[in-house]
């Protein structure tokens, strides 16, 4: 047996470019090739799979009666391809597909009698390191998602990005990826998605529209920018390449809280179009993360939907339509004082996205892809007559128009893209707030604030009001080649931002790396420098940076910024890291990695009352050291797991130096000198261990220990004396040097049963628990970025899904 990776002839290569097409995208690569036997004749049926170990991804299909075949919507790395045929020797080898430019597979059997063992055959172990890959990149896929024990309620993709190496999990879902506070991107089949994808904030991604997920968290392609700190890269289910006209699945989940969700999703193709459709809706008395032990007015629903059509327009053209919509409504969780005193506030959040997308093969080596896509958010909150200790409405919305557009070449040892952005973004903002309680902001206490009297209404105050409308733009360009030189691997990047909006700025950022491949002893070891540059979050941006609003901000805050109004900056970031891949036997796979980032105009939130508003802000600088370390035990009989470690130390720098800080008198505290913010954590550990029989049965057990977020640096005596906090006191460590809430370890399991039936699924039965324990512990306390919030306590739920 022998295989060819072709690099076609031009005056051949059309055929070629007609049966890739179907599968191409603007963020996926496809494999595509030819079976043929000793004699050159094609060979039908013939199995093929591809697959990544580590990755956990496994694509099977048959080869046509001319003995081609196409794999499709695959994720950028390197993958083992084999093919089986009865009367042929097996076959197994690798090949790395890195771009959307196809990678063309010819694939020779040899007879069953003559085989012989060939140099060409695929190690066992080899694809536990990739040494394509210049920086840290990890993935997951559909099938690990869909046996993970989640946690009932509103949670996203984040929940499942939070298994991975390099997060801090806190409230609602967020997560802070590398000491950062958020600045994730989510690019869906090309369309980038910035918004703050929080339960407080906005609709998160659905994880059910996911076929895989990449993560980048280091050396972060050129061709990424605003909100670097992690990149998901997601590829959403295609209909495409299924060979059916229609299929689907419809799931049923029931869990405590009276928590109740469907989704039902279909798929097919006909001729040149393939599509999908899901739909996914829930209800949930623990709709977000509750702030005291009652768990008081957290009921919420939510419904979801996602569609896309791919269409082979041409047979150089294939155009993909995508489509994204959500909306929540729920009320925001109370305190005991608020709720005795009838406080009901509720949110709505609202939105959606429109992308269009088109590849234009120009060659065998070459292609162009652009995608424009209109993505818009709303978030409103609604008052009550009992709000205490203020009472608030907001109205935000923004909108987002983007295009990019890309070249892409590989031609030898280079693979090389290009491409030119451009991002508007309309934004609209309304508020409302006044002081509702006489205790609240007392004159003469010492953490009297004499600027919110004006808006003390029980005091003859009137409500603050706000509303102003703007729009800002972001032009960027860029250009990256990966090269193999040899046992190296070198990628050098470039990228221009240039940012307009209520200020101005633009910065060149390198993006440079390598890796290097002792293949003898299966080892890789990478380093990398980035240049970022992290433009503002658009949330309640105008409302921050607003002439208005800087008269409510505490007096001692506005003299670390001169007295005057300080609209937030870019956030200028210099990342290095270092890392190390290993391969250990034929199954499992290590890698470790240090990492060091400082950074100008950090950018973070502060909360705003244990509201459903978080107003940006940002400070001088913030210093972040980290070690990271991920083994991924790849399958062996039914076993599978990983274990990933993660340690954060991130310093922050005052002054304050930009957004609106409103009655935290812990901010004056701050400003002291250099401190550790919230998102420092000592330790993170995450095991996930999977077991599948051959019969159907599975289970999938998690298990994660949390050290302890930085908490506020509250009084003991003042906490035990407020029946809103005192019963959490035993959660937090008040007296340390750095105060923290108190080490957690939270262990979640799911028991199920798969039936199949000739090859196809029928159904699927799970049985989850999450919190298996019932810890009680907190995500975080009285922090001035986050409130207080606490983890879901013990929750068991079931699952039933039906294939057809």
């Amino acid at each position: 047996m022998n295989i060819s990776i072709t690099a076609w002839p031009v005056t051949g290569w059309f055929c070629a470019v007609l049966a890739a097409l179907p599968a191409a995208g603007q963020a996926t690569a496809v494999i595509q090739g030819r079976v043929i036997d000793p004699t050159g004749a094609p060979v039908s049926e013939a199995v093929v799979t591809v697959s990544n170990p580590v990755a956990g991804l496994h694509k099977r299909i048959e080869t046509g009666i001319d003995g081609q075949f196409t794999v499709g919507n695959l994720p950028f790395q390197a993958y083992r391809i084999g093919v089986d045929r009865e009367g042929f020797a097996p076959f197994r080898s690798e090949v790395a597909a890195r771009s959307n430019v196809p990678v063309e597979v010819t694939v020779r059997l040899e007879l069953t009698t003559v085989y012989q063992n060939l140099s060409v055959s695929a190690n066992a172990g080899a694809l536990l390191v990739d040494p394509g890959e210049t920086g840290t990149r990890v993935q997951m896929n559909q099938n690990q998602i869909d046996r993970m024990a989640l946690q009932a309620g509103n949670r996203g993709l984040e929940a499942v990005l939070a298994t991975f190496p390099g997060f801090s999990m806190n409230a609602n879902g967020a997560i802070h990826p590398r000491g950062a506070h958020n600045q994730m991107t989510f690019v869906i089949d090309g369309m980038p998605i910035t918004d703050q994808l929080t339960g407080a904030f906005a609709n998160a991604v659905d994880p059910n529209i996911v076929q895989t997920v990449d993560l980048y968290t280091g050396n972060i392609p050129a061709e990424y920018g605003s909100k670097v700190s992690a990149v998901a890269s997601v590829t959403t289910r295609a209909g495409l390449g299924s060979g059916r006209r229609l299929g689907g699945t419809t799931t049923l989940s029931a869990a405590g809280f009276d928590t109740a969700s469907q989704v039902t999703s279909l798929s097919g193709e006909s001729g040149r179009v393939g599509y999908t459709v899901l739909a996914n809706t829930m209800e949930s008395h623990r709709y977000l993360d509750q702030v005291s032990l009652d768990n008081l007015h957290n009921g919420g629903n939510s419904a979801r939907a996602f569609a896309r059509a791919d269409i082979q327009a041409t047979g150089r053209d294939v155009v993909r339509l995508n489509a994204l919509a959500g909306r929540s409504s729920f009320e925001l969780a109370n305190l005991r004082s608020q709720q005795e005193n009838g406080m009901r506030q509720r949110q709505r959040l609202e939105d959606g996205s429109l992308s269009l997308g088109w590849v234009h093969l120009l060659s065998p080596v070459a292609s162009i892809d652009s995608t424009v896509s209109y993505r818009s958010s709303r978030a409103l909150l609604l008052p009550s007559p009992g709000d205490i200790p203020v009472t608030a409405w907001q109205d935000r919305r923004i909108e987002t128009y983007t295009a990019w557009n890309r070249f892409n070449l590989t031609r030898g040892a280079h693979n090389l893209k290009a491409g030119i952005d451009g991002q508007w973004f309309p934004v609209r903002e309304a508020f409302r707030f006044g002081v509702t309680s006489a205790d609240f902001n007392r004159p003469g206490t010492e953490d009297y604030i004499a600027t919110l009297a004006a808006h003390d209404l029980t005091r003859g105050g009137r409500q603050f009001t706000f509303a102003r409308r703007s729009t800002g733009r972001l032009a960027s360009g860029f250009v990256q080649d990966q090269v193999r030189l040899g046992r190296f691997q070198i990628s050098a990047g470039l990228r221009f931002d240039d940012y307009r909006f209520l200020v101005r700025g633009s910065q060149w950022q390198p993006r440079v790396g390598f890796s290097f491949h002792l293949r003898e002893t299966g080892t890789v070891l990478r380093a990398s420098y980035n240049r970022t540059y992290q433009t503002p979050p658009n949330e309640n941006l105008l409302l921050a940076s607003s002439s208005e609003s800087s008269v409510l901000v505490d007096p001692d805050a506005r003299l670390t910024l001169g007295g005057a109004l300080a609209l937030i900056q870019p956030e200028r970031q210099n990342f290095f890291e270092a890392s190390v891949q290993q391969g250990v036997g034929s199954q499992v796979s290590v890698w470790a990695s240090y990492y060091h980032k400082n950074s100008r105009d950090q950018q973070d939130n502060n909360n705003f009352f244990n509201t459903g508003v978080i107003f940006p802000m940002a400070l001088a600088s913030i210093r972040v050291n980290g070690l990271e370390g991920r083994m991924v035990l790849t399958p062996v009989r039914g076993f599978s797991g990983s274990l990933s470690i993660t340690h954060a130390r991130a310093v922050s720098t005052p002054p304050f130096t930009g957004g609106l800080f409103i009655g935290n008198s812990a901010v004056s505290l701050l400003n002291q000198g250099p401190f550790l913010i919230d998102h420092d954590q000592a330790l993170a550990v995450h095991g996930v261990a999977t077991w599948t029989s051959r019969r159907g049965f599975y289970t999938t057990a998690s298990v994660r220990y949390d050290s302890g977020l930085v908490a506020n640096p509250s009084d003991p005596e003042a906490v035990a004396a407020d029946p809103d906090y005192a019963d959490l006191l035993p959660l937090v460590n008040l007296t340390a040097a750095v105060p923290r809430v108190r080490p957690r370890t939270i262990a979640d399991l799911v028991v199920g049963y798969e039936r199949s039936r000739d090859g196809s699924k029928r159904w699927d039965l799970s049985l989850m628990l999450t919190n298996l324990t019932n810890r009680t512990a907190l995500y975080n306390f009285q922090s001035i970025f986050v409130g207080t919030r606490l983890v879901q306590p013990r929750t068991a739920g079931v699952r039933l899904r039906i294939h057809f």
